[in-house]
């Protein structure tokens, strides 16, 4: 038998809270690029290791590093004068019954090739060194993946939550609109480099983004002030299109802007991130699985880009809990608001966490134990299919950032 606790919780909805400050950090912020590329990394390890073996060998790619490098932005377009550096860390499989995996290509290749597909101005041959620190790991957690019941390689805990509020879904929302097709279609200036911070108090709205602009497409600094007028007040009609329950929202679009100050005012890159030349980026720094940084949310602590899918459950169980939260939320009748822990002990099936836990907010006039049954039944579907979902996860068909 499984340890599931259940209970309920009077606490008020973070919907109903006074105060809600929710975060995403877009394409082209240095931590998003770490969190991606690492993660398509693993995707990729996990490939080539079951077309060689036939099953998924131990490998983390859960510590890289991108250094940023020198440029010198100008209006009509600036140079790069030193170029950015991606560090990859941490253990992976290099030989196995006698084949080898070139892991350190593996992991240059696919970071190329990320780079191509979302970050328009970067070319990754020369815009961008790379530095493989990947080491082969250590014999007893190496071990785990040639045991019958493969075990967890950690003891980690991990929370998920559902429904998410209606600002973690439109800071998550406006940044997925501001870097897609159709946004760049329009303000080809707008670079990938986008983060986006929400601010409700009660039913007001203030988001303050934060978005790069391409240099080579500035032609004065007036054109820069007046495309950026632009560009707010398309964000805005995006989010009154929206027709969410907020009475007034305002948006506040490169703050730092100073006028009159030139290159010095403007928020201008020549390559669309502030990697190029202002911020370094680090795996586990950027967004949590769900795609947002709620800080009025319980938060996993655990970086889960490029972790492997098969016994780190600083992976699995950080995307899990948000699956079963977001299962109950749907199926059960009378849960306003729910939050599912999971928590690991090494060596143990990952099926069989040292604890999983749901704690509800309810309906009024719902009572924990007319749904306690249900709720349980759910927890133990969800854990007994859990290597159906950590093959999804294998191929990337869950997104961690």
């Amino acid at each position: 038998m499984r340890n599931i606790l259940i209970e309920a919780l009077k606490s008020v909805p973070v919907e109903e809270q006074q105060v809600e400050l929710v975060e995403r950090k877009g394409t082209g912020h240095p931590d998003s690029i770490c969190d991606a590329i690492m993660e398509e990394v693993s995707i990729a390890l996990c490939k080539a290791y079951t077309e060689a073996f036939g099953k998924i060998l131990h490998h983390n790619i859960d510590k890289g590093f991108l250094v940023a490098g020198v440029t010198e932005p100008k209006i009509g377009g600036g140079k790069v004068i030193e170029p950015m550096k991606l560090i990859f860390g941490d253990r992976a499989i290099y030989e196995f019954q006698g084949k080898k995996i070139p892991v350190g290509e593996i992991a240059i290749e696919t970071a190329k090739s990320w780079i191509r597909r979302n970050l328009r101005f970067v070319d990754p041959e020369k815009h961008v060194v790379y530095q493989n620190e990947i080491k082969p790991g250590s014999p007893e957690l190496v071990d785990i993946f040639a045991r019958e019941v493969i075990g967890a390689n950690d003891t980690s805990a991990a929370v998920g939550y559902a429904p998410l509020t209606q600002t973690e879904q439109i800071v998550y929302e406006v940044e997925r609109f501001l870097n897609s097709p159709e946004f760049k279609a329009r303000f080809p200036e707008s670079g990938e480099d986008i983060k986006v911070m929400g601010y409700r108090y009660n039913r007001h709205l203030t988001l303050t983004i934060a978005m790069a602009f391409v240099d080579r497409y500035v032609e004065s600094e007036a054109h820069y002030f007046a495309r950026k007028e632009e560009m707010r007040a398309a964000i805005k009609a995006f989010v009154e299109s929206k027709n969410l329950d907020f009475e007034e929202v305002t948006i506040d679009l490169n703050t730092l802007d100073s006028p009159g100050r030139g290159e010095a005012g403007m928020y201008l890159t020549v390559l669309g991130t502030s990697a190029e030349g202002g911020d370094c980026g680090q795996v586990g720094r950027g967004n949590k699985v769900n795609g947002v940084i709620a800080l009025n949310r319980p938060m996993s602590t655990e970086a889960a880009a490029g972790k492997n899918p098969v016994s780190h459950v600083g992976k699995i169980y950080n995307l899990l809990t948000h699956r079963i939260a977001g299962q109950l939320y749907q199926k059960v009748e009378g849960i306003r608001e729910v939050y599912v822990w999971l928590c690991s002990q090494i060596g143990r099936p990952i099926d069989q966490p040292l604890i999983a836990s749901a704690q509800l907010i309810l309906k009024p006039g719902v009572k924990l134990e007319a749904i306690k049954g249900d709720v349980i039944a759910i927890i133990e579907e969800e854990l007994a299919n859990i290597y159906e979902f950590t093959a999804a996860l294998s191929r990337g068909e869950y997104p961690v950032w």
